[in-house]
C-alpha cells in the first residue's frame, strides 16, 4: 500500500477527535445553561462533522465532571431527551450509562466492607467494574438518586414509545436491567440496621437517622425504576425477542435478578410485585424449553401448596401455656408507656381471652399487675410524667373494671370483690406501697407517689361499692386517715347538669381541677369534661369553651388522665368540626376575641395532636377540605409567593404592615376582619419565613421586630406562635448562618419577652412551650453543633428545660437509654432484648414481691430499628432455647404479652383515611409491621423452617395459634356508655351488701372458692350500668406532624413584597 498521504487521519484519531470534541460541546453547553433548542439546533452540526457511538455520547452526558460530583445538572435530563430524539443516544446506552456512575454502587461496596463479606462473590463482577481499563477508579456520583428518578420516568416513556426497536435493544435493555435490579438489591441493604449499628450506642443510632434522606431519596429512584421494569417487561418487542431461542441467557440473568428484587417490592408496591412475579414465573417460564426440570418446578410447586394450606393441618404437641405474672405486666407496660391505650373494648377482650371468664383471677391479677406497673415506674425513675398517669390508673381506672366484673356476677357465679382485693394486697410489696404504721416502725423515706397509694386504692374500691368502709382498715393491714370523697361517687349526668346550671364555670374549673385526684371520681369527672366539650362545640358556646381548653392545655398531664376514660377522636372530634365550620357572624362588632376564642380552642387540640404524634386519621377527619387536616398535613411549611392565591398575598402583605409598620395603625379590625383565624394559621410559617428573611437582610430593623413580637404574645395571637416556632426550630436544621441568627433573636423575643405579661398571657405562653418544648430543644441543639462557641443557645433551654419533659409522650426513647440497652457489655439491641425474655420469665418462674425492671420502649426502639422480622426472630431464638430448658410454659406466655402488646404505630381502629376531592378513600396510609403480621407470614412457612429446623417450626406455629387465640374476638361488649345511672347506683348498693355480708360470713377471706369460680363467665353486655367506661382510644398509624419541614425552607418566596416602603424606623 502506498503513502495514505499528510491529510489522512486513522479512525482511532477520528474517534478521539470526535470524542474531545463531545465531550468540550457537552461541558460548555453546561456552564454556560445552554437553551435547549440552541442545543438541540447545535448537537446535529457536531455531529455530521465529528459522529461517535451512543454509548461514548451517553457516557459523556451521564457521567461526574471534575468540578461537579455531587448530583446531575438539572439540565443533563433534558439535553439527554434531545439526544435521544436525535438518535444519537438509545435507551441501552443511557442505562448503562446512569449504572455505571449510580450512587447505589457506593452503599453497596460500602455494605459488602462493612457487613456482608459472604455476598463478595455474589458481586465480584461488580467491583471488577469499579476500576476502569486504564486502572484508574471510577468515580460515582455522591447523590444521583434524584436525577435517575428523573431520568427513569423519562425513559418510561420511550418504552411506552419506539425506543426499544429490534431484538437487540430488547436483549441490551433486558440485560441492563438485570444489572440496576441486582445493584438496588445491594443498595438497600446498605439501610438496614445491624448489631454493628446497634453496637456503636446512641451514635450509632443518630447515624442511621442522618442517612434516612438518603433512604428516602434511593427508594423514589427505586419507585420510578420499578415502573420502567414494569414497561419493559410488558413491551411487545421486548417478550418477542425473550421467546427466541438465543434470549436463553438474558432470560435466566433476567428472572433470577427478579428472585431477588421482586420480593423487597412486595410492601411499598404489592400490585406491581405481583405483575412482576407473574412475569417471572408465568411468561418467562413458559419462553423456556420442556425438559425434565419441569419435574423439580412441579415439586416447589407441591412445596408452596403444602405451605399455604398445611397451616391449618399443622399437628404439634400441646403445651399447656401458664398464665404468668410478666403476661399481664407486659400488656400493661405497652398500653400505658405512650398515648394510653386502655379502651375498655380492647381491655376486655385481652382479659376474657386469657382468664376464659374466670373474673376472680382476673380481678387477682390485673391488681397485682397495675401495682406491678406502678412500681416498675418508680424504681425506674420514670418520674412525675409516668407516675401521674399510672397512679391515675390504678386509682381511678382499675376500681370502675372490677365494678364491671361484679355488674356481671350472677347468684349461680358469685363475684366476691373483697376476697380478690384482699388477695392482691396481700402479695404487694409493703416497702414499694408501705402503710402508715411501717413508714415509722421501719424508718422508709417517704414518696409521694408510693405512700398512700394502698390506701387511696382501697377507700376507692369502697367509693364503687367493692368493700365495705368498716373493711378499709383490715384491707391496708394498718389504721388509716384516708376518708372517702365528702361528695360520695360522682355520677356523670349529675356533673354535667351542674356545669350547665353554673353560667361563671366556677363548677367546670374545679372539676378540671379534680383530675388530678386519686379518690376514685375521676371517671365520671373525664367522662363528664368529654362530654361538656362536645355540647358546648355543638351549641358554639365558645366564651365557655376558650375557658375549658385553655385551662385543659396547661396541664398536659390531664390530657393523659382524660384518654385514660374516653378515646381521642371522641374528645377531639367536635373541636375539629367546631373549627372547620368556624364562620364569622354577619353582625360582627370585635374580632380580636373571635381570634381569642378560636386560638384558645386550637390550643388544646394542638396540645393533643403534638403531645401523641396524632394524625387527622386518629382525629376522624375525612374531609380534604377540613382546616384541621390542612393544618396538621402542611401548616409547618412555608409556602413560595407564587404559590398564594392573590386573597393570601394581601393578607401576609396586610400582617406584615399591621405588625412592623409603625404607620400603619397596628392590627386593625379591618385586618383581622379580611383574614379569619383559619386562614391566618395557614400563613404562620410563610409569615415567619418572611420575616426571618427581612431581619436577617436588615429590612427589619431589631426595635420594629420587638414592637411585633409584642404582639404576637398577646393572648389571641399566642396560640399561633405553636406553628411558628415550631418551624423556626426546623429552619435551624439548616446550614444558613444569618438566617439562623435572625430565628435565635426572634426565639429570645418570644421566650424572655421583655414586656410585663398578663397572668393570663403568661400562662398561654406556658401551654405553647409545653408543646413545642421538645423540637425546639432539637432544633437549639442542631444549632448549637453547628456554632459551638455560640452564648445564646444555654439560656433559651433553660427557659424551656422544666417543659421538655411534659412536651412528649409517644413511647420514645431516649439517646442515654438507647446507648445503655445498646452499649452495655459491647452487646447489641438484639442481646439485651434476649436477655429482656429470660428476666420477665426467670421472675415469673420465682415470683418475689417486686416486679423485674422493664421498660416497653425497648420493644418499640426494636421494631423501629431491628424491624418486625429481625425483632420476632429473636424473640422465637430465645423462647425455643427456654423451651428447650423446660421453662416454655412460662415461656411462651411472655412471648405471647411480647407479640400481643398494644401499639398505636402499627393498631388501626379508627375510621377510613382523608377522602379525596372525588370522595373516594385513597390508599391505605403505609406502617410499619407488627409482630403479629410477621408471625402469620412466617406461620405459614413452616413446612420451609421445619425441613431445616423441626424445633423452630413447632415454636413459631404453636406461638402463631396461641397469639391468634389470644387475639380473637370475644362474644363480650364493654358496657355501654351512657347507660342509666340508676341501674348502677342500685349495682354500688347491692355490691356493698354483698360485700358486708361476705365479711360477716367469711372465715378465711384469703381462700378462693376455686369451685365457684371454675367457669365464670366475663359477659360484659347484660345487667349493665353505667361505668362509662368509654370504649377504645383509637389508636392509629404514628405521625402526621412533619417536624423535619422541606428540604429548602426559606426557598421560593422571592422579593420581601411589603417590606419596602414601610417606615421601620
Amino acid at each position: 500500500m502506498g503513502d495514505p498521504g499528510p491529510g489522512f487521519v486513522s479512525w482511532q484519531g477520528q474517534a478521539a477527535n470526535s470524542y474531545k470534541e463531545w465531550e468540550r460541546f457537552l461541558q460548555q453547553a453546561l456552564v454556560q445553561r445552554l437553551d435547549f433548542d440552541k442545543f438541540a439546533e447545535y448537537a446535529p452540526l457536531l455531529h455530521s462533522r465529528n459522529p461517535l457511538g451512543p454509548a461514548l455520547v451517553a457516557d459523556l452526558l451521564l457521567r461526574p465532571s471534575p468540578w461537579n460530583r455531587y448530583t446531575l445538572d438539572p439540565r443533563v435530563p433534558l439535553y439527554m431527551q434531545t439526544l435521544l430524539d436525535l438518535q444519537y443516544i438509545d435507551l441501552p446506552a443511557i442505562l448503562r450509562a446512569l449504572y455505571r456512575y449510580s450512587t447505589c454502587h457506593v452503599l453497596a461496596d460500602r455494605r459488602d466492607t462493612e457487613n456482608h463479606k459472604e455476598n463478595a462473590a455474589d458481586r465480584s463482577g461488580d467491583k471488577a467494574q469499579a476500576r476502569q481499563k486504564d486502572g484508574k477508579e471510577i468515580i460515582r456520583w455522591q447523590s444521583s438518586f434524584s436525577a435517575e428518578e428523573v431520568i427513569f420516568y423519562r425513559l418510561i416513556k420511550g418504552v411506552q414509545g419506539t425506543a426499544i426497536k429490534n431484538s437487540r435493544d430488547s436483549l441490551e435493555v433486558t440485560a441492563a436491567m438485570a444489572q440496576w435490579m441486582i445493584l438496588f438489591t445491594a443498595a438497600s441493604a446498605a439501610f438496614q440496621p445491624d448489631e454493628d449499628v446497634m453496637m456503636g450506642g446512641a451514635g450509632g443510632a443518630r447515624r442511621n437517622q442522618a442517612s434516612q434522606q438518603s433512604k428516602d431519596d434511593m427508594e423514589n429512584s427505586r419507585a420510578a425504576f420499578v415502573m420502567l421494569l414494569l414497561g419493559v417487561c410488558e413491551n411487545h418487542v421486548v417478550l418477542e425477542a425473550l421467546s427466541k431461542p438465543v434470549a436463553k441467557g438474558a432470560r435466566k440473568a433476567l428472572s433470577q435478578s427478579l428472585a431477588s428484587f421482586v420480593p423487597s417490592t412486595l410492601q411499598n408496591a404489592s400490585p406491581i410485585a405481583a405483575r412482576l412475579e407473574d412475569f417471572r414465573t408465568g411468561i418467562l417460564s413458559r419462553f423456556e424449553p420442556i425438559d425434565k426440570n419441569k419435574e423439580a418446578d412441579n415439586a416447589e410447586m407441591e412445596e408452596l401448596l403444602d405451605e399455604t394450606i398445611g397451616l391449618q393441618n399443622a399437628a404439634i404437641p400441646d403445651l399447656h401455656v401458664t398464665r404468668s405474672r410478666a403476661g399481664l405486666y407486659i400488656y400493661l407496660n405497652a398500653a400505658l408507656v405512650g398515648r394510653p391505650l386502655i379502651d375498655d373494648a380492647s381491655l376486655y377482650r385481652y382479659l376474657h381471652n386469657r382468664y376464659q371468664g374466670d373474673i376472680q383471677t382476673t380481678a387477682i391479677d390485673l391488681i397485682l399487675g397495675s401495682f406491678d406497673v406502678l412500681a416498675n415506674a418508680i424504681f425506674r425513675n420514670e418520674g412525675q410524667k409516668s407516675a401521674h398517669l399510672l397512679r391515675s390508673y390504678l386509682i381511678n381506672k382499675v376500681p370502675l373494671v372490677l365494678a364491671s366484673f361484679a355488674a356481671s356476677a350472677t347468684p349461680m357465679y358469685p363475684f366476691n370483690s373483697e376476697m380478690c382485693i384482699t388477695n392482691a394486697l396481700s402479695r404487694v410489696d409493703t416497702n414499694t406501697f408501705p402503710t402508715l404504721s411501717s413508714l415509722f416502725e421501719n424508718g422508709l423515706s417517704s414518696n409521694p407517689f408510693t405512700e398512700s397509694v394502698r390506701s387511696e386504692f382501697v377507700a376507692a374500691c369502697c367509693l364503687h361499692g367493692l368493700v365495705p368502709e368498716t373493711s378499709i382498715d383490715k384491707l391496708i393491714g394498718d389504721y388509716t386517715y384516708q376518708t372517702l370523697p365528702a361528695g360520695g361517687r360522682y355520677v356523670k349526668d349529675t356533673l354535667v347538669q351542674e356545669c350547665l346550671a353554673d353560667p361563671a364555670h366556677e363548677r367546670m374549673q374545679r372539676l378540671i381541677g379534680e383530675l388530678d385526684n386519686m379518690d376514685g371520681n375521676v371517671g365520671a369527672v373525664c367522662q363528664a369534661l368529654t362530654e361538656m366539650l362536645g355540647r358546648l362545640c355543638t351549641n358554639h358556646e365558645t366564651m365557655s369553651l376558650k375557658t375549658l381548653c385553655s385551662q385543659l392545655a396547661r396541664n398536659p398531664l390531664n390530657l393523659d388522665v382524660l384518654l385514660l376514660f374516653d378515646k381521642t377522636a371522641t374528645i377531639l372530634s367536635p373541636l375539629c368540626q367546631l373549627l372547620d365550620d368556624w364562620r364569622y357572624e354577619d353582625d360582627q362588632g370585635e374580632y380580636q376575641p373571635v381570634y381569642e376564642e378560636f386560638g384558645s380552642i386550637l390550643l388544646l387540640l394542638m396540645a393533643f395532636v403534638h403531645r401523641y404524634t396524632l394524625s387527622a386519621t386518629d382525629l376522624g377527619i375525612r374531609s380534604a377540605d377540613s382546616f384541621v387536616a390542612k393544618l396538621l398535613g402542611k401548616g409547618q411549611l412555608s409556602r413560595p409567593i407564587d404559590e398564594l392565591s392573590d386573597q393570601e398575598k394581601n393578607q401576609l402583605n396586610g400582617w406584615i404592615h399591621g405588625l412592623f409598620d409603625t404607620d400603619g395603625g397596628g392590627l386593625t379590625d379591618e385586618l383581622l376582619s379580611s383574614c379569619p383565624p383559619q386562614d391566618l394559621y395557614l400563613l404562620i410559617p410563610t409569615l415567619f419565613h418572611n420575616i426571618v428573611l427581612a431581619f436577617s437582610t436588615g429590612y427589619l430593623t431589631e426595635e420594629s421586630l420587638k414592637t411585633g413580637i409584642e404582639y404576637l404574645v398577646e393572648p389571641f395571637l399566642l396560640p399561633c406562635l405553636v406553628t411558628a416556632i415550631i418551624y423556626l426550630s426546623n429552619c435551624l436544621w439548616t446550614d444558613r448562618p444569618e438566617e439562623n441568627k435572625a430565628i435565635i433573636k426572634i426565639l429570645q423575643l418570644i421566650l424572655k419577652p421583655s414586656q410585663k405579661m398578663s397572668l393570663e398571657s403568661s400562662e398561654m405562653l406556658n401551654s405553647v412551650k409545653n408543646i413545642v418544648a421538645k423540637p425546639l430543644e432539637i432544633g437549639l441543639r442542631t444549632y448549637q453543633r453547628q456554632n459551638p462557641k455560640s452564648q445564646e443557645v444555654e439560656p433559651l433551654l433553660q427557659v424551656i428545660k422544666d417543659n421538655i419533659e411534659l412536651s412528649r409522650r409517644t413511647g420514645a426513647t431516649g439517646d442515654k437509654e438507647l446507648e445503655q440497652w445498646t452499649s452495655s457489655g459491647n452487646v447489641g439491641l438484639t442481646t439485651t432484648i434476649k436477655h429482656t425474655i429470660q428476666n420477665l420469665t426467670m421472675w415469673s418462674l420465682h415470683p418475689g414481691v417486686m416486679p423485674t425492671p422493664y421498660a416497653h420502649r425497648q420493644m418499640l426502639v426494636g421494631l423501629r430499628l431491628l424491624g418486625a422480622q429481625r425483632l420476632l426472630n429473636a424473640i422465637l431464638e430465645e423462647l425455643k432455647q427456654l423451651t428447650e430448658t423446660g421453662n416454655g410454659s412460662t415461656a411462651y406466655d411472655v412471648a405471647i404479652g411480647l407479640v400481643c402488646a398494644p401499639d398505636a404505630t402499627t393498631t388501626s381502629d379508627t375510621p377510613p383515611s382523608i377522602l379525596d376531592e372525588a370522595g373516594h378513600s385513597p390508599a391505605p396510609q403505609q406502617r410499619r409491621l407488627s409482630l403479629r403480621e410477621v408471625l402469620r407470614w412466617k406461620a405459614e412457612g413452616w413446612k420451609k423452617i421445619e425441613k431445616n429446623d423441626p424445633a423452630m417450626a413447632e415454636t413459631v406455629v404453636r406461638l402463631y395459634q396461641k397469639v391468634e387465640a389470644q387475639m380473637a374476638p370475644a362474644a363480650i361488649a364493654p358496657l355501654a356508655h351512657g347507660a342509666d345511672e340508676e341501674a348502677m347506683n342500685a349495682m354500688v348498693d347491692n355490691v356493698a351488701a354483698a360485700a358486708a355480708a361476705s365479711q360477716l360470713g367469711m372465715d378465711d377471706p384469703m381462700a378462693l372458692d376455686h369451685s365457684a369460680t371454675a367457669g365464670l363467665s366475663l359477659d360484659l353486655g347484660g345487667a349493665a350500668g353505667d361505668l362509662n367506661l368509654g370504649g377504645g382510644s383509637g389508636a392509629n398509624t404514628a405521625g402526621g406532624i412533619d417536624l423535619t419541614g422541606g428540604d429548602d425552607m426559606f426557598s421560593g418566596l422571592g422579593p420581601l413584597d411589603g417590606w419596602e416602603g414601610m417606615d421601620l424606623s
